[in-house]
This record gives structure tokens, C-alpha cells and sequence, in this order.
């Protein structure tokens, strides 16, 4: 999906305990020598996730306040911390729903509970903020309903062509990610009901990239092993007719959130991929800071929200994925393209015409 930079482009955003930096956007394995090489360097300065924080703070944890001024709780090195676009404070609790800054100005933060027993508003300092829903109370995936229906909007898409592009491309090698290695987990959305529009588009459950992109995506997954992780697809190549079914199906003012079918996406190119961690001890997907394919500041790489275990998995997943040759879409912390994406054609192959190789 394609996105805006966030209102909160220029957030500081702690990187670890002892450092700022300004974000540019708001087990046990048989790994070769050279992989556990690769894989210890994955770590960074944090070799350790964090530890959960207190159960009674998750409820806590969000945003709060207007579009214009949102105050973000977040949790970082075991404690909360209060954060804006101008400064954060560290905070100290009092009793469970009152903090205080622990450093800098004197504040003092009260939790509102509404009478569902879920956190209303915050009080800061005699001002009421109320509690912003960025995500959707289940966890599930935010929907946008379609304008029209699916089954007419994919036979229109079956017959279009896609736009004529001037080469020289490389050849499309298209090949299946589970064939090259078996451990990488597939969710792919698209083939579900699951997704950002509440409907299956993808026939079949499977992810395709170019082959020097899958390769790099295997790679990577063999990094992450002897730390305990593998990589779970939620999508890859994307023929273009499901582009153009997207755009026809989402209204002109969410197209921001779209590709546009006109100038194809990296997706159809095949060297493009969404994913996340998944432990290998009980093969459930990581928690990160948003859900997957999310339509808030939540998605952006760098934001600053969230706990220090869910933003150091994300971390974790960058770096591997940046030591193959891959970049984090700027709006996305899941999408990754591959170096070579301009490279590559606009595709429009159904899934099952591709070549098992």
C-alpha cells in the first residue's frame, strides 16, 4: 500500500538508551560460520530484547490530543514515557492510572477509564486529551470498503492492459519462495478476507519475487535463525490487474493509501516483499508497533510509539533484510524493495501461469 509521510515527519525518536536521532518519516540453528557471523551483527548494540512491560501499562500505551498536538505514551527501558513533536520526558508512577515526569517540567499525567473499562482520555496537567483510536480495538486489519463490487471490478481488470514502459528491462524470473526455503511462513492476506479492503483478491495463497530478490529474502531468513526468528510473508509479487482492481476499489479520497494501476508498483515488479518476524520456538508472528498494512502514523519505520520489545523486533527485521539489499519503504515498516526494482517490468501474470522452476 502506498502512503503520505505522517503530520510528525521530524519526531525525535530515541534509538536506544543512549542515543537521539531525528526519524526521517513519523533457538538454536545449524547456521554456517558466515551466517552466525552475519546474524551476530544483526543484533547491534541491544543483543537482548527488551522484556515485556507491566501488563497495566499496555492499556496505556497510545496516543493522545488533537491532529495538530498528539501526545504519544510510549515504553522505553522499563518505564513510560511522555512524548510530542517538541520533547519527551520520562515518567514516574504514582498509583496506577497517575505519573508525573521524572526529569524536566513538572507534569502530571491522570488515565481516564470510560465505563467499557478501556483508557478514555489522558489529563495532562488540567487539559483533557482525549484517547485517539489509531488502531482497531480487536487488533484485526482496518478495512476500506469497496465502492463496487469485487467480482465486476476483477473481470474489468482481467481485460486492461497495463502501461507500456520503455526498456531495457531484465528478464522476469519469477520463482516461489517456499521452493527455495521451506521454513519461510506464508499469511498472505490477499488471499483472504483479512486484508485492507475485507475480501480475498489473490486466487491462490502463495509469493513470488525475482529470483535474485528471493534469494536475498532466503538469505536473510537464515540470518535471523540462530536468533531464535524465521520471516513470514504476508505478500510479494503482485500482478497488475489486482493494482488496478485496489485503485477501482477504493474511493478517490483513500487513493492515497493505493498504487496507482497507471504508473504499476514496485509490488508488480516482483521485487518487492511484505513481511515479519515470526519465533521459531512457537511459530507465532512477532508483535510489532502496528498491525500489518495499517493506515496509521503506527506503520511508519521510525515511530516512535509503541514498546521497547515491539520497536527492537522491528529494528531486528530492517537490519536483516537492509544486509541482503533491500530498503524499507518509507510509510511501511513490512514492505521491502529490493535494489534492482526499477529494473524489472511491470508484471501481469496470474499466479497460476507462473513456471514452477
Amino acid at each position: 500500500m502506498r502512503r503520505l509521510l505522517p503530520v510528525c515527519a521530524t519526531l525525535p525518536i530515541r534509538a536506544s538508551a543512549g542515543a537521539l536521532l531525528l526519524a526521517t518519516a513519523c533457538a538454536t540453528s545449524s547456521a554456517t560460520p558466515a551466517t552466525a557471523r552475519q546474524s551476530s551483527l544483526l543484533l547491534g548494540s541491544d543483543p537482548i530484547p527488551p522484556p515485556p512491560p507491566p501488563a497495566k501499562w499496555l492499556p496505556l500505551i497510545g496516543e493522545y490530543g488533537r491532529d495538530s498536538a498528539v501526545t504519544i505514551v510510549l515504553e522505553r527501558d522499563g518505564r513510560l514515557w511522555r512524548h510530542d513533536t517538541t520533547s519527551e520526558q520520562p515518567l514516574r508512577q504514582q498509583s496506577d492510572s497517575v505519573f508525573t515526569s521524572a526529569s524536566g517540567p513538572a507534569r502530571t499525567l491522570t488515565f481516564q477509564f470510560g465505563r467499557s473499562g478501556r483508557v478514555a482520555s489522558l489529563e495532562l496537567n488540567g487539559t483533557t486529551l482525549a484517547r485517539r483510536q489509531v488502531g482497531p480495538e480487536s487488533g484485526n486489519q482496518l478495512v476500506i470498503t469497496p465502492v463496487r463490487p469485487i467480482a465486476e471490478l476483477r473481470r474489468e481488470a482481467l481485460a486492461a492492459t497495463p502501461p507500456q514502459e520503455k526498456g531495457p528491462f531484465l528478464p522476469s524470473n519469477l520463482v516461489e519462495l517456499t521452493s527455495l526455503d521451506p521454513t519461510i511462513k506464508l499469511e498472505i492476506r490477499y488471499a483472504t478476507s483479512n486484508n485492507l479492503f475485507g475480501t480475498p483478491f489473490y486466487s491462490q495463497a502463495r509469493a513470488f519475487l525475482q529470483r535474485p530478490a528471493a534469494e536475498a529474502v532466503v538469505r536473510a531468513n537464515a540470518s535471523l535463525k540462530p536468533l531464535g526468528y524465521g520471516l513470514l510473508v504476508h505478500d510479494g509479487y503482485r500482478p497488475w490487474y489486482v493494482t488496478k482492481m485496489f485503485w477501482d476499489a477504493t474511493p478517490p479520497e483513500k487513493h492515497v493509501f493505493v498504487a496507482d494501476p497507471s504508473q504499476g508498483s514496485r509490488h508488480n515488479r516482483g521485487a518487492a516483499v511484505d513481511l515479519t518476524l515470526y519465533d521459531l520456538k512457537t511459530g507465532a508472528p512477532v508483535e510489532m508497533v502496528s498491525t500489518y498494512d495499517e493506515t496509521t502514523d503506527r506503520a511508519y519505520p521510525n515511530y516512535p510509539g509503541g514498546t521497547s520489545r515491539q520497536r527492537w523486533h522491528r529494528a531486528l527485521l530492517r537490519r536483516a533484510m537492509e544486509a541482503q539489499g533491500f530498503t524499507v519503504y518509507d510509510a511501511e515498516w513490512w514492505h521491502f524493495d529490493f535494489h534492482d526494482w526499477k529494473r524489472y517490468p511491470i508484471g501481469n501474470t496470474v499466479f497460476e501461469d507462473i513456471p514452477r522452476r
